[in-house]
């Protein structure tokens, strides 16, 4: 292979720790820090000049944009050091909601962020499941948008699930369902939902039959968990099972997401960990992490091979 760098932010070491382990590398040298005013000062210690760099991070929760402009400034950096290819690794890419207007006057934030990167020097982009898979076209390079649906079913099956049914929370989320429940072999249902504001949902209609089956929800993420929790509702008042399984890749869990679904009681959760998890969260619910690790490290390893990466996940 050709040689590469991989560096790490300080918005995700851990899952770049896990990536570096599986493919045999270290972390390459980083100097991040904050001057007094509140600015980022980014430093790479080691040379990149001709050399791919991978740069591993996330955005998360409460500190999204400051993780977004980290980004942005290690990617300058290694731009300006030669490099020569600038790969960013963001499992979970903020703001990708806000991907079209929605009403007058409104800023469509997933294609400005899509702008910043690419000027900051990003020539790839590897994340996992978009918000919108047109959010690809925002950008003028390559985007591998990965998912974990494969690992998902994987731990799906171990639990031995009578009468199973996959059910999107939502309209937008019916075509990955769709792909979910053909995989796992299941019938597939879809709420229909109303927005009276942001963060807030009501469910309208059930599409499909749910009674006396067991739902799964499946979803790109969970925020104040708000959909997640009317949906169970709603499933249970027409006719399914009590127990209910939640599937979500990006864990944002904000607010208060992690006491809204305490109460909900999920049967169980499983999530991926492109955003690191909330303490609270894992001593509260019965929660499962599928690791992404090895899936982006196998990726990074077919890209520098110069190898097909959507068999990875297709």
């Amino acid at each position: 292979m050709e040689k590469f760098r991989i560096f790490a932010g300080t918005t995700h070491p851990f899952l770049a720790k896990e990536i570096a382990k599986i493919l045999k590398i270290d972390l390459s040298k980083i100097t991040l820090k904050k001057f007094s005013c509140g600015e980022t000062f980014v430093n790479l210690e080691d040379s990149v000049r001709g050399k791919h760099v991978f740069i591993i991070g996330t955005t998360s929760r409460e500190t999204i944009n400051e993780d977004f402009m980290e980004t942005f400034l290690l990617c300058d950096a290694a731009k300006r050091s030669f490099a020569k290819k600038v790969h960013v690794v963001l499992p979970h890419f903020g703001y990708a909601r806000q991907d079209k207007i929605h009403e007058a006057r409104e800023s469509i934030s997933a294609k400005l962020m899509a702008n910043l990167l690419i000027h900051s020097g990003a020539d790839h982009l590897i994340t996992l499941h978009l918000h919108a898979d047109q959010i690809q076209a925002f950008f003028d390079v390559p985007v591998d948008n990965l998912n974990a649906k494969k690992m998902f079913i994987k731990k799906l099956k171990q639990e031995n699930i009578s009468r199973p049914v996959i059910v999107s929370p939502d309209a937008g989320g019916a075509k990955f369902a769709k792909k979910f429940a053909d995989l796992f072999d299941a019938e597939l249902a879809i709420l229909h939902k109303n927005r009276p504001s942001h963060n807030k949902s009501e469910i309208v209609h059930v599409i499909g039959d749910v009674k006396g089956k067991t739902p799964i929800l499946v979803d790109d993420l969970i925020d104040t968990a708000g959909s997640v929790c009317a949906a169970k509702e709603a499933l249970i008042k027409n006719g399914s099972n009590q127990e209910v399984y939640l599937i979500a890749t990006h864990p944002v869990f904000s607010g208060q997401a992690v006491e809204k679904m305490e109460k909900a009681n999920f049967k169980k959760i499983l999530v991926t960990n492109s955003i690191p998890l909330p303490e609270k969260a894992k001593n509260k619910l019965n929660i499962e992490i599928v690791s992404v690790a090895p899936l982006i490290s196998n990726v990074i390893e077919n890209v520098m091979r110069h190898k097909s990466v959507s068999k990875l996940f297709f």
